[in-house]
């Protein structure tokens, strides 16, 4: 997959919600898998390419699995002339070994968040940016409505009040088998987490897959349906009179 084809969708979405402004400071979320670090190439070359000033770096919050192997996340960061950080945590210890959580995904994704954060505001950075996909649009709007009965997805940009940052995601607009296809050249970090592939969002992506096969195109159906607020159709509440 060429690069320049994912970024043409990537620049749309910026556009779109006005994701990056001129002088802003954008920190991207680097866990070494293939949409974080397709989300840097995309941005290291967007800044190259489209005239607007900002500046970028890179952050990994590593949560203390396996000693130095985001190495090669560090030698591509080089290479494209990003600046790069670790945080250094112990995330896993404190889920897996001390506390054994059994459901451990939303604890780990609130710790590395304010890790993650932490970091951001320290270095004076007002953005951050996540490798999130247009099939992560639809996964989130299912997880949403299977387990807690409400129809809602992420927004492409929202603001975190706790600490300043605007949060952005550049992607939405792009398949994750596109970023698959790009990502086959990155050194992408092997996910040592026990609980991978046996969570709550790998259930949504079976179930995708499942309903692809009857009815092809399924997935891109819904995200265009979320997207797209004029296909909304939902009911609004009765109007009650005071009679």
């Amino acid at each position: 997959m060429d690069l320049n084809k994912l970024l043409s969708p990537f620049r749309r979405a910026i556009n779109d919600y006005g994701m990056i402004l001129p002088n802003d400071k954008v920190a991207v979320g680097v866990s070494g898998g293939k949409d974080s670090l397709t989300l840097l190439c995309l941005l290291a070359a967007f800044q190259r390419h489209f005239g607007l000033p900002f500046e970028l770096m890179a952050v990994t919050v590593d949560m203390g699995f396996e000693e130095g192997s985001f190495a090669p996340v560090m030698e591509l960061c080089k290479q494209l002339g990003v600046e790069y950080r670790i945080v250094k945590t112990d995330i896993a210890q404190i889920i897996f070994d001390i506390r054994k959580e059994s459901n451990p995904c939303s604890l780990c994704a609130k710790m590395r968040r304010g890790a993650l954060n932490s970091e951001i505001v320290r270095c004076g950075f007002n953005k951050l940016a996540l490798g999130h996909h247009r099939n992560d649009v639809v996964e989130t709007f299912l997880l949403s409505l299977f387990y807690e009965g409400r129809l809602s997805t992420f927004q492409p940009v929202s603001y975190m009040s706790r600490s300043g940052v605007t949060l952005v995601r550049p992607m939405v607009y792009i398949d994750e088998r596109d970023i698959a296809g790009f990502a086959k050249d990155l050194p992408v970090v092997h996910n040592s987490c026990p609980a991978n592939h046996h969570t709550e969002r790998e259930t949504m992506k079976q179930l995708l897959r499942d309903l692809n096969k009857s009815h092809p195109g399924i997935e891109e159906k819904f995200a265009n349906a979320l997207m797209h607020p004029e296909r909304y159709n939902l009911w609004t509440p009765p109007q009650h009179s005071d009679t």
